[in-house]
């Protein structure tokens, strides 16, 4: 399946939005490519990076979720982003929402450009190192 005709499953009302998220991903973070496949029990769509998942679109009955790596490992980011995107729901490392007045595109494309500069492979070191040292 393409990340166009998943898109093109979803409810008309989602399309846009969905539409709108996934161009942002692709246009401001070089370092993913996006492909459908399941994760979590469910197909989305899975914007990877050469070593590992940064990015997730789904859309499930109730909502649609935006999996963001880059905020689970950094709590500032995630921080900045709860208090621009008060309407959303945020969990560890996904946000989720059912409209585009809890998810405005404008506000997504600076996240991507803020988690773009994020190197997750960097990022899990860092991690790895500091659960060692415990």
């Amino acid at each position: 399946m393409t990340v166009a005709s998943y898109i093109a499953k979803q409810p008309v009302e989602r399309r846009k939005l969905l539409a709108g998220i996934h161009e942002a991903i692709t246009r401001y973070d070089k370092t993913v490519t996006a492909v459908v496949k399941p994760m979590m029990g469910k197909k989305m769509i899975n914007y990877e990076s050469p070593e590992s998942f940064k990015y997730g679109l789904s859309s499930v009955k109730n909502y649609m979720s935006l999996h963001v790596m880059p905020i689970y490992g950094s709590p500032l980011l995630q921080e900045k982003y709860k208090k621009i995107l008060p309407l959303a729901s945020f969990q560890k490392a996904c946000i989720n929402f059912e409209t585009d007045n809890e998810m405005p595109l404008d506000i997504v494309r600076l996240l991507i450009q803020d988690c773009s500069k994020i190197d997750l492979t960097a990022m899990k070191k860092h991690w790895e190192e500091s659960k060692m040292k415990k």
